[in-house]
């Protein structure tokens, strides 16, 4: 771990990019870290939230912002840090969900901004929204960890296919096709909220 040797002013941080901060970071400035945390401490908490339950995320984003420290040399200036730091919380859930039971704890109840829009608007002009939350989340705890991570990346976090491709190293096709089985999935699952759904599929 680099040894902070010179804080930055909060005038020197103002318009700061991201990747600039990764390069002060990688040279030992406090205050560069403080930003950066900042900026995505709370994606990457309700990331982890979501995908490993609300005990285990405290944990892990803080071990997140340790390998960022350590990396920080290794990152490429002109990449993105958000898809940067998202791979690295994809893979760390990997590891998780590989060597360890894992069990779901409570989660955020802003869980409504996951559906894609238009299903949404439609949704909630029909249902009881608390009883419809509860059901998505049930339902959510029940995707496997590769449905579950590229369905919050996208409508969560809102990242592009080719940056979600990027994050699991896998072809934006890849990516596409899980989306479209995903969502028709958690549509059938819930057609209960949506009395038009079969009326509607009847025209496909």
């Amino acid at each position: 771990m680099p040894f902070f040797h010179r804080d930055l002013t909060d005038e020197e941080l103002v318009g700061f990019t991201d990747q600039e901060l990764i390069g002060r970071i990688a040279e030992g400035e406090t205050r560069a870290f403080d930003e950066l945390y900042r900026r995505y401490s709370r994606r990457l908490l309700h990331y982890f939230a979501r995908m490993l339950g609300a005990e285990k995320a405290q944990d892990f984003l803080q071990e997140l912002f340790l390998k960022v420290i350590e990396k920080a040399a290794s990152f490429a200036a002109d990449g993105s840090f958000s898809t940067w730091a998202f791979s690295i919380a994809h893979n760390m859930c990997c590891n998780e969900y590989r060597y360890m039971a894992v069990r779901r704890d409570t989660v955020a109840t802003d869980i409504d901004q996951l559906l894609p829009t238009e299903a949404h608007s439609g949704i909630e002009r029909r249902l009881d929204h608390a009883a419809f939350v509860e059901s998505l989340i049930a339902e959510l705890e029940g995707l496997d960890q590769v449905k579950r991570s590229t369905f919050l990346l996208r409508f969560q976090e809102e990242f592009s296919i080719d940056d979600i491709a990027r994050i699991m190293n896998c072809s934006a096709g890849t990516v596409k096709s899980r989306l479209f089985y995903t969502t028709r999935l958690l549509a059938e699952r819930l057609k209960a909220f949506h009395p038009c759904l079969d009326e509607e599929n009847q025209y496909e």
